[in-house]
């Protein structure tokens, strides 16, 4: 049974730039699905058609069991939208932002009220809460938008890089606001360029690529790909790295890698603490002096590298790409 979020063979072609190449995705009810990818990647495409913002070339797609195309306003009534860009009235009050989208939602005034209240004082709002939004700094603004999308906490959300200009405070306050709603049964779609925040709040990863979905897992799993854990040592003197590779390459359960410059010498294995422990001993009985010496567990920033050949944050725009205006 499809999950609360599906979607198959979605296709979407700005000129000669496909966006989506046959996109395929599910996600089950109650999860957060992290897509991962750089700008231009077909994040934020993926998300506006899901949302019927835009439609596809080809493909079809499913949101808490209603068909996009077919029926475009039953699925707005069951979602929430937290976009790249803040949209929010600069001649409202932040107060009066949030009781809006509650009153347009059909809430209460007293309900709306006590919810913008609540989200007010939930993403750092509440000193300002009775000032034109006009006023606000960008981060206030974004923290406004997603305080907006949150209002009825509606059964399927799209975050499409909800914490971008975000300081750290504030991300962690989405974050937990996120892990909340998914533990009352949301289902969430969340895009982000920040390897960090997918490791940390999906159940699932699929990385984007071009239009295509290249990778698909669980964080683990991903990082399982690159090749487990590493032994990364960095000797003192640039001539003990022929003796230091040596060690690597009899310990190790792989090719060994060198960093001239940082006289770093990097090989895959398995055995954890044990091993480096030998590591260490092999190494000295041969005076190699070293400076740093770790087991390392790869990151999704390698895994991105290693699965696209570039790192997460590289790329242009999907708009710059596509020639497509933002909605």
């Amino acid at each position: 049974m499809p999950g609360a979020i599906y979607a198959e063979g979605l296709v979407k072609t700005f000129g000669d730039v496909k966006a989506l190449d046959g996109v395929d995705l599910d996600v089950p009810e109650g999860t957060v699905l992290g897509l991962l990818g750089p700008n231009g990647a077909g994040k934020t495409t993926a998300v506006r058609v899901l949302t019927t913002l835009l439609r596809p070339d080809s493909g079809t797609a499913r949101v808490a069991g209603v068909d996009v195309l077919k029926h475009p306003n039953d699925v707005r009534r069951a979602i929430g939208l937290s976009g790249q860009f803040a949209a929010v009235d600069e001649y409202l009050t932040g107060r009066e932002n949030l009781r809006m989208v509650g009153q347009l939602y059909q809430m209460s005034g007293r309900e709306a009220k006590a919810r913008a209240g609540e989200l007010l004082e939930r993403f750092n709002l509440a000193d300002a809460a009775d000032r034109p939004a006009k006023t606000y700094s960008g981060g206030m603004r974004r923290r406004l938008d997603l305080a907006a999308a949150l209002v009825v906490s509606p059964p399927v959300m799209f975050m499409d890089e909800p914490t971008t200009g975000l300081d750290p405070r504030n991300r962690q306050a989405l974050w937990d606001v996120i892990q909340e709603l998914v533990a009352q049964g949301t289902t969430l779609l969340l895009t982000t360029q920040y390897l960090e925040e997918a490791d940390h709040l999906a159940d699932d990863i699929a990385v984007v690529d071009h239009g295509r979905v290249i990778a698909r897992g669980t964080s683990d799993q991903l990082k399982a790909q690159t090749g487990g854990e590493r032994v990364e040592v960095v000797v003192h003197d640039g001539e003990h790295i022929p003796t230091a590779v040596g060690v690597l390459r009899t310990l190790g359960k792989g090719e060994t890698t060198v960093q001239g410059h940082t006289r770093k010498v990097t090989v895959p294995v398995s055995g954890g603490a044990k091993l480096l422990a030998e590591v260490i001993r092999e190494l000295d009985a041969r005076g190699v002096e070293i400076d740093d010496i770790g087991l390392r567990r790869p990151t999704l920033d390698d895994v991105f590298l290693s699965l696209t050949g570039h790192t997460a944050e590289t790329g242009a725009s999907e708009g710059e790409r596509n020639g497509e205006v933002a909605p």
